[in-house]
């Protein structure tokens, strides 16, 4: 089986998802960070 992969894929793309949203927020409301 190859769980372990598909963890690290679902794992990997949450991260990215997060990182993204972040600067979005970022970008919007610069007065926050």
């Amino acid at each position: 089986m190859s769980g372990t992969g598909v963890f690290a894929n679902v794992l990997g793309g949450v991260l990215a998802l997060a990182l993204i949203v972040y600067l979005f927020i970022a970008l919007i409301k610069p007065e926050k960070f």
